[in-house]
């Protein structure tokens, strides 16, 4: 084979390889395609979807996806505790929890719906979801033993830190950029 076959090949393959190989990259996502990633919560319940859980069935769904990780209770194990220390954040030993710390019950359920259990994240229904949290709220005392969530009663819940944040004026501020 001659060197001008050689380089005229090399040249052939270093026109043509780029649009094959980037044929599926950089166009835009479908509406579809977006509302798969589109799973985030506020605080004010935007994006919680249809559906519902008891703390009985919770108490269940924990017990087999949670407990080896957060404990029995979810009062600790290899991984965080979940459960107890109203009033110490302000001790010199304070214990953030979901039931001390977290200032959103919204922010439970989004949590739990994306990135557990830890060993399969997002493996949990929505319905099992919703009664994770409410097992969990009814272990720090937030709801009743007999309470149910769903996305018009979860974010009604008022965490017992909801006004231990605030704002810094530096975030808070507007930019230009958004």
């Amino acid at each position: 084979m001659s060197w001008h076959r050689i380089v005229g090949a090399a040249v052939f393959i270093a026109l043509w390889l780029p649009p094959v190989l980037a044929a599926d990259f950089g166009r835009r996502a479908t509406p579809d395609e977006i509302k798969l990633w589109d799973i985030d919560v506020r605080p004010d319940g935007k994006g919680l979807p249809e559906g519902g859980g008891s703390v009985e069935h919770g108490r269940s769904v924990f017990e087999e996806n949670c407990s080896g990780c957060h404990g029995d209770k979810g009062e600790g194990g290899i991984k965080d505790r979940l459960v107890g220390g109203q009033g110490t954040l302000a001790s010199a030993m304070p214990v953030k929890t979901v039931g001390s710390f977290w200032p959103y019950a919204t922010t439970l359920f989004d949590y739990i719906h994306r990135a557990m259990p830890y060993q399969a994240p997002g493996s949990l229904s929505v319905n099992d979801t919703y009664a994770v949290a409410a097992y969990i709220l009814n272990l720090n005392g937030i709801i009743a033993a007999d309470g149910k969530l769903d996305k018009e009663s979860l974010p009604k819940i008022q965490m017992p830190n909801r006004g231990g944040f605030v704002p810094d004026g530096e975030f808070s501020k507007p930019t230009s950029s958004r």
